[in-house]
């Protein structure tokens, strides 16, 4: 399971939409298109593109907190907590991520689980010091006694950082790391991914570049992303491994605006059970249901 943050199926509008405009090989190679509002659902079995609803009956722009939970939970988290809101979990939502979390379903089944995200030290420093706003995704894997990766585990080849290539740790956060390609981040994911039952990785810069954060980054970002998707769906077992990609709301799809969208969320599903997982999943609660339905 790839989750990226903020991604929608946008218009066909060069003006708007980063992947009309500058192409998007992972999409292109497999469908031989790029999805958009008149055409959003691409079919190429066992490659599904669709998309999902992440509005839920509920009025106004979708969040992230609220999202993610629907996803990785399996519940209607806007209609439970009465709004849309994030980006961090709502406070009365924290037991069922607690109870519910796909993570934890997996474990108490017996099975390997892993979140191939790694964390740098000021991440642990910052849980250290007792504060607690974390993403659904962290707070799943603390709250279900899955261990965080850190630094060593990235030099070690056992997990990925946020942004696949380790450059920004390096840049940023003064860290020595070997940078690696998109395609070399791609078949390490998809190793580990071969030794766990689940695995989770999460991309969150897409969310960044919506909201006009960090465009000087924009360009290496983009195209990591892109070698990094195309190598997964080129080179992933379709025949024995299920994947799903997924996203909590619209964002980076339109970059005319510096907010959310009201646009469906993307999602792709390919390999074993890839055409049951697009029947199956109508909106973001969908996700988990479906997937533990399938993917036993």
């Amino acid at each position: 399971m790839i989750f990226i943050d903020g991604v929608g199926i946008g218009e066909n509008d060069a003006g708007k939409n980063p992947f009309i405009r500058y192409g998007f090989k992972a999409f292109e190679k497999i469908f031989g298109s790029i999805p958009h509002l008149n055409n959003s659902t691409l079919i190429n079995d066992p490659y599904f593109l669709f998309p999902v609803d992440p509005i839920m009956g509920v009025p106004n722009i979708p969040q992230s907190g609220t999202g993610q939970v629907s996803i990785f939970c399996g519940i209607n988290a806007p209609k439970f907590v009465g709004k849309h809101f994030g980006p961090f979990p709502f406070s009365s939502t924290i037991p069922i991520i607690k109870e519910k979390n796909i993570l934890k379903y997996f474990k108490e089944k017996g099975n390997n689980v892993f979140f191939a995200n790694a964390y740098p030290k000021i991440f642990f420093d910052y849980l250290k010091s007792g504060k607690q706003r974390l993403s659904v995704t962290s707070l799943s894997c603390r709250l279900s006694g899955i261990p965080l990766n850190n630094a060593s585990d990235v030099r070690s080849g056992r997990a990925l950082t946020a942004e696949i290539t380790n450059s920004r740790w390096n840049k940023k956060l003064k860290y020595n790391l070997k940078i690696i390609s998109p395609k070399t981040a791609a078949r390490r994911l998809l190793r580990i991914a071969g030794r766990n039952h689940f695995t989770l990785y999460e991309f969150f810069l897409t969310d960044h570049l919506g909201h006009g954060r960090i465009p000087d980054e924009f360009d290496e970002i983009y195209n990591n992303l892109d070698g990094f998707l195309a190598t997964i769906l080129t080179e992933m077992d379709l025949e024995n491994m299920t994947l799903i990609i997924c996203s909590d709301h619209g964002n980076f799809e339109d970059l005319s605006v510096k907010a959310h969208t009201l646009n469906p969320a993307l999602t792709l599903t390919a390999g074993k059970y890839a055409e049951q997982l697009f029947n199956s999943i109508k909106d973001l609660s969908d996700i988990k249901p479906a997937i533990i339905k399938y993917c036993k």
